[in-house]
C-alpha cells in the first residue's frame, strides 16, 4: 500500500512524531474526525494498525498490548462520546503506569459551549486517568508549527518519563480531504535524557556556547565544573546580570550583539546548552543556535530558542561533568568574543546623559562584595551592557518581570546580610510603584537607591519600540507620562529626608559625577540613600540608538567614504582590512 498522509500538518508532525519515538501499535476505532490521523497510520507500513468498534475495549486492548509487549499503545477515536469510552481503560493504564496514548480527533475548540453537534469539551482531565494532556491545533504559521511540535515531544516524552503513564493528545481536524501527500515533512524530535541513559555526542564542529538565565548562586564546585567544560571544548558562557556564573569563560554578549549593523557570524554558536530560567536580555535573540540542548533538573521541554532537540534532566553539574574531558585547556572562542568586545568598547561614542551613560561611568565604582538590583528592562538593559566588576552580586526581578517590586525585593535581600552594601538602579514608574517600603521600619543603613527619574517609562520612547512612533501622543496613556510630581525636584527629596534617607540628586554629567563616587562609597554610612537622577526620555533613546550603531559607524562610516573617494570597485578590497 502506498503511503498518503494528510495535508493537514499537525497531523504530519504527531505521525512523524510516533516513528521517530518508535511508537508502532494504534488501535483505530470508527469515525469521521479522525480520518486524517487514521488515514496516516493505515497506508504506513511502519504501524501495526488494529481496529476496534467499542472504544471502551478498544482502551482494555491498549493495556493488554502495553503490558504484554512493553510498547506503547495509541488509541484513535472520533468526536462526541467516544473519547468517554476511555476512561476506565485509561484509569486502569493510570495506576499501572502503562504508555497508553489516547488521540481524541476534535473539530476547533471554540465551538466548546455553542451547541455544535458531535463536540464535547475535553478541556479537562480527571485526575487519575492520564500524566499529561495536550491539544494540537491546526497550524497556521511558523509559531504554530514551533507550538504543535514541542507539545508533541511533550506528550510522547510522558508516556516513559517519571515511570511513564497514560497520555491523552487532543488532535484538531479541519476534515481536509487532501491525501497526496507521499513523503512526511522533516519533524523536530525532542530526545529526553537522564542520568542513567546514553548521552549523545558533543558536535565534532562548530561552536559550542554555553547560555545561563536568571540562576541561583553557583557553588564552587559547579563552577569549577562549568570551566572545565569549556576547556574541554573550546566553549564560552554567555551571561548577563541575572547568570550568576563568574568563573574562567564568563562573557558578556550585549554589547556586540545588540549592534544592528554588524555580522554575529564570528561569535555564533552552533550548539547552545541553556541552563537557568528566565532571562531579560535582548541580545540573546539574535544569537539562535542551529541546535539547542537544555539542562535542568525539572526535565521540562522549555524551548526559548525554538531549536531544541535534546532536555537533559539532571543536575546541571552532572551534565558538565559527564562531557568534560580534559587534556590542554582551549579559550580561542573566548578570546574572539572579547577581541570584539573590546572594538565595541573603543567604538563608543560620547553618550548623552542617561541611564546608559550612568551605567557606563559606574559599573566599576560598585564596590566589590555588594549587591546590585536593577529594574526591569532600560535599567536591566543599559547595566548589562556594562556590567559590574567580579565579586559583585547582581540581581533583577525577571521572573514574573514586572515593575511592582524591585526596591521591596532589594529591602528585603538587604535584611539578610546587614554588614553588606545593597544598591538599587530603578526607573521612576517602578520606584514610586514600589514607594511604600521606603516607610518599612526594617530599611537598614546598608540599603543605597538610585532613582532614574525621567517622568514616563521611558521605554515606549525607545526608537526600537512599537510606541516610540506615537511621540508625545504615547505620553498621556502608553507610556504613562506626568505621574508621581510630574520630575517634581521636591517630592522625592521631602519624602526621603522626612524618612531619615540621605538624599543625594543630578541632573547633568557634571552633577552626577560629582556625587556618584559618594554614593558608591564602599565606606558604610549612618543611614539609607536616595540618589535622585533626573534625565530625558529623548537623551535615553539616542543614547541606546548611538550605542546600537557604535561599531558600524567605527567601520562602516570609512568604507562610506572610500566609495566616496575611490568608487565601489575599489571599496571591496578596503573593506578587508577594516575591521568587522
Amino acid at each position: 500500500m502506498e503511503n498518503f498522509y494528510s495535508a493537514e500538518r499537525n497531523v504530519q508532525i504527531l505521525v512523524a512524531l510516533l516513528k521517530a519515538h518508535g511508537i508502532r501499535y494504534v488501535i483505530a476505532s470508527p469515525g469521521t474526525t479522525n480520518i486524517n490521523f487514521v488515514a496516516c497510520v493505515q497506508s504506513d507500513p511502519f504501524f501495526k494498525v488494529y481496529s476496534s468498534v467499542d472504544e471502551r475495549s478498544a482502551a482494555y486492548m491498549a493495556c493488554g498490548i502495553a503490558s504484554e509487549s512493553g510498547e506503547a499503545v495509541v488509541l484513535s477515536c472520533t468526536g462526541a462520546t467516544a473519547s468517554r469510552n476511555y476512561v476506565s481503560g485509561l484509569t486502569e493504564a493510570y495506576y499501572r503506569k502503562l504508555p497508553v496514548l489516547a488521540v481524541t480527533s476534535t473539530q476547533n475548540p471554540n465551538r466548546s459551549g455553542h451547541l455544535m453537534p458531535q463536540f464535547i469539551d475535553r478541556s479537562k482531565q480527571l485526575a487519575d486517568m492520564v500524566v499529561e494532556s495536550v491539544l494540537l491545533g491546526l497550524i497556521k504559521n511558523r509559531n504554530d508549527e514551533w507550538n504543535c511540535e514541542v507539545k508533541a515531544n511533550k506528550a510522547l516524552i510522558a508516556l516513559r518519563r517519571h515511570g511513564g503513564g497514560p497520555v491523552h493528545i487532543n488532535l484538531e481536524t479541519a476534515y481536509s480531504q487532501d491525501f497526496t501527500l507521499r513523503e512526511l515533512p522533516p519533524t523536530r524530535q525532542i530526545h529526553h535524557i537522564m542520568p542513567h541513559d546514553e548521552f549523545p555526542e558533543l558536535p565534532k564542529e562548530g561552536r559550542i556556547a554555553v547560555f545561563i538565565g536568571s540562576h541561583q548562586p553557583f557553588s564552587p564546585e559547579l563552577t569549577a565544573a562549568v570551566d572545565d567544560f569549556c576547556a574541554s571544548h573550546d566553549a564560552v558562557v554567555l551571561c548577563d546580570l541575572t547568570s550568576g556564573y563568574h568563573g574562567k569563560y564568563e562573557f558578556h554578549q550585549a554589547l556586540i550583539t545588540l549592534q544592528f549593523n554588524w555580522q554575529k557570524d564570528p561569535i555564533h554558536p552552533h550548539l547552545l546548552i541553556h541552563i537557568g530560567e528566565v532571562s531579560g536580555d535582548d541580545s540573546m535573540n539574535l544569537l539562535v543556535p542551529k541546535k539547542l540542548w537544555r539542562i535542568s533538573p525539572d526535565g521540562e521541554l522549555r524551548d526559548r530558542f525554538g531549536r531544541m532537540t535534546h532536555v537533559f534532566e539532571m543536575e546541571e553539574i552532572e551534565f558538565f561533568k559527564h562531557y568534560a574531558t580534559g587534556g590542554e585547556p582551549r579559550s580561542s572562542y573566548l578570546e574572539t568574543c572579547q577581541q570584539f568586545h573590546q572594538q565595541a568598547l573603543a567604538s563608543l561614542p560620547e553618550l548623552p546623559f542617561s541611564n546608559l551613560w550612568i551605567a557606563q561611568q559606574s559599573a566599576d565604582k560598585v564596590p566589590e562584595g555588594s549587591v546590585l538590583h536593577v529594574g526591569i528592562l532600560n535599567s536591566l538593559r543599559c547595566w548589562n551592557f556594562f556590567p559590574p566588576r567580579k565579586g559583585v552580586t547582581t540581581a533583577c526581578n525577571v521572573g514574573g518581570f514586572g515593575i511592582d517590586g524591585d526596591v521591596s525585593t532589594l529591602i528585603g535581600a538587604s535584611l539578610v546580610h546587614e554588614d553588606k552594601l545593597y544598591f538599587a538602579v530603578v526607573g521612576d514608574l517602578a520606584f514610586f510603584y514600589d514607594l511604600n517600603v521606603l516607610g518599612n521600619r526594617h530599611v537598614g543603613k546598608n540599603v543605597r537607591i538610585m532613582l532614574i527619574n525621567n517622568g514616563r517609562g521611558t521605554e515606549f520612547h525607545n526608537s526600537d519600540h512599537p510606541a516610540s512612533k506615537f511621540g508625545a501622543e504615547g505620553d498621556p496613556y502608553i507610556a504613562a507620562a506626568g505621574h508621581y510630581g510630574n520630575k517634581s525636584p521636591e517630592l522625592v527629596k521631602h519624602y526621603a529626608q522626612d524618612l531619615g534617607y540621605e538624599y543625594m540628586t543630578a541632573s547633568t554629567k557634571e552633577e552626577y559625577l560629582a556625587v556618584y563616587e559618594d554614593f558608591f562609597s564602599p565606606e558604610p554610612k549612618d543611614r539609607p540613600v536616595v540618589l535622585e537622577v533626573f534625565t530625558d526620555s529623548d537623551d535615553e533613546s539616542d543614547a541606546i540608538h548611538m550605542l546600537r550603531n557604535s561599531m558600524a559607524d567605527s567601520s562602516g562610516s570609512v568604507k562610506q567614504m572610500a566609495r566616496k573617494l575611490l568608487g565601489t570597485k575599489l571599496t571591496s578590497k578596503i573593506g578587508k582590512f577594516i575591521p568587522h
